[in-house]
Parts: C-alpha cells; structure tokens; sequence
C-alpha cells in the first residue's frame, strides 16, 4: 500500500519472523524497493522505548562541549565523531557538491576486540565518557542486525535469487550505526548547501529511524524529490549501491537528500548494514544476465570513504 501523502510505501513486515513469511510481504517488498528504493516498514518488533532511548542518548551526546566529542575524533577504522564541516557527498551523477555536509555525527561499528590487518576497518569502537550511552547503543545495534538480517533475506528472495549462500557473508557483518545531528540551515543559505548531499547509499540495506522534524527527501524516477517525514513506530527501509548490483539493477538504490530549513535541531539515526568486507559482489543467480562486473566490497568501501572523509583522504595519502 502508500501513503497518500508522501508516495512513500509502506510495508507490513510482521510476518519477518515467522518461518515462512507471507507472500505478501515478498510481492510487496519487491513491488516497493524495485520502483521507488525506499519504504516504511511497520511491525519490525523493536520496542519504542529502547528507539526513545537512542535518540535521548544522541541529545545528550551531541550536547556535550566540542573538546570532549573531539577526543574521540573519527579514526582509520571510520569510528567516532564526525564533526561538522568534514564530510562531503562527492558525486557527480546527482549534484554539482563542493561544500560539505552540515551535520555532525556519532559512529560506531561493529565491535570487535582488536584491528586486524587483513580485515579492512575492523577494530574496537570509540566511546565517549557518557555515562549509560554505550549499553543503549549496543543494544540497539544488536536489535538492528537482527532485523537487517531478515530483511535482506526477503529482499533476495523477492528479486528472484534461489541460493542464499551469500547470506553467510553477512554472519560477520560490516556494520555501522550513526547518530545524526543536523543544525538547521541559515535564512538565505546557497541551494547547495545540504544537511546531507544527494547520494545513494554505497551497502545493502539502510535502516532509519528520525524525529518529527522532516527535511528527508528521496527522487522519484522521474526526478521529484519526495519528502519522508517520520511516521509514528516505523523504520525508513532502502536499498544500496550493493544490493542493487547483487539484485542485478531490480531493487533500487535511489538519491536521497537532507534540508533541515525548519528553524529546529534534526536527528536521526540511520544504521547501514553491509556483507563482510571480503565478499567480491555480483549479480546473484536468478537475477537474469549480469549488467554488473563483480566488484570487492573492500576496495569499494575504500574508495567511497577516501571520497567523502578528510580523515580517510590522509590515511589513503
């Protein structure tokens, strides 16, 4: 079904967790993320309260004095804090982008124990002195995974692909979830100048969760931008630049903005989640015959992070 308002569907997906989920879902999976790229999705099963106390932690944090965020300043392994004025969407295809973001942000990762060279930005997270924030994240991102992982299943499954064995790709997951923090943007500011730039997500599968504030905007394939306000106990669902090469072009990975004009502080809080960074992606058997050369998560990640990051710009030299 949509939502007559903002031409967004919207998805039932209470069915994820049982052992055969129903038809429905798949036809309506399918009929969302080929066409448009992007959905709410309804009864994903995660309690409110915990979303609630993910965004009360990311106030908290993002209140804290600029010295303190910055001793956890973002890192070679993409952990930590983003400040505002260090990011930029560079990509031609959809914008002429030359100032950088106006967001600050939190990131964490997956947790693991120690850096490994040979896997590309594994390591420990970065935390800040914050009392009860790590447990609250960590929950959340538990949750999260868990979820992501059902939904790429069905996402497969309804693009046609019948062997599922890439999903053990996914049982060391690369992962990342954000706290976003969008000031608004001044009277009178340049078009040009984005809380978030126009850019597709460069993974599988992106989960949102936002406040009542709006400036989310998602194009249409026609060239519209379509506004996502925040629709009460639902997740904002879409594709990647991964997932629609692994689909072979039939699940959408589609442009997406921030314009925080509203006068009021936006948050949001997106989690990315993406196969081991091992993984050579390429069109998926059942998908018809491949439009796409195969592709190493890895380097890809490289590339798109050297992109976009100061910090990954000196780190790549």
């Amino acid at each position: 079904m949509k939502n007559e308002t903002t031409s967004i569907p919207v998805i039932d997906v209470s069915t994820l967790g049982q052992e055969n989920p129903s038809s429905a879902l798949f036809s309506s999976f399918y009929d969302a993320y080929h066409h448009l790229g992007f959905g709410y999705i309804l009864n994903h099963g995660i309690d409110p309260a915990l979303v609630d106390s993910v965004f009360e932690a990311s106030r908290r944090f993002h209140a804290m004095p600029l010295q303190e965020k910055m001793k956890i300043a973002l890192d070679h392994k993409h952990r930590g804090y983003i400040a505002i004025d260090t990011s930029t969407d560079v990509n031609s295809k959809l914008a002429e982008v030359k100032k950088p973001n106006q967001s600050a942000s939190f990131m964490m990762m997956r947790e693991d124990q120690e850096e490994r060279a040979d896997v590309y930005l594994s390591g420990p997270n970065l935390w800040p002195a914050l009392e009860g924030f790590r447990p609250v994240l960590e929950a959340f991102n538990t949750e999260l995974e868990r979820l992501a992982k059902k939904l790429m299943r069905v996402a497969l499954l309804s693009a046609g692909v019948k062997d599922l064995s890439v999903i053990e790709k996914f049982d060391e997951p690369t992962t990342w979830l954000r706290l976003l923090h969008y000031p608004p943007l001044p009277k009178g500011s340049p078009a040009d100048l984005y809380g978030s730039a126009p850019h597709t997500d460069f993974g599988c599968l992106t989960i949102l969760v936002q406040d009542d504030i709006g400036g989310l905007q998602v194009q249409s394939p026609d060239g519209h931008w379509l506004d996502v306000p925040k629709m009460k106990n639902s997740f904002v669902v879409n594709v990647g630049d991964m997932l629609h090469r692994m689909t072979n072009g039939l699940l959408r990975s589609t442009p997406h903005r921030v314009i925080n004009r509203s006068g009021r502080e936006r948050y949001s809080c997106p989690f990315f989640y993406d196969p081991h960074v091992s993984l050579d992606v390429a069109p998926l058997k059942g998908t018809g015959a491949p439009k796409f050369k195969a592709v190493n998560f890895g380097d890809f990640l490289r590339n798109e992070l050297g992109a976009s990051y100061e910090k990954h710009k000196d780190s790549e030299g």
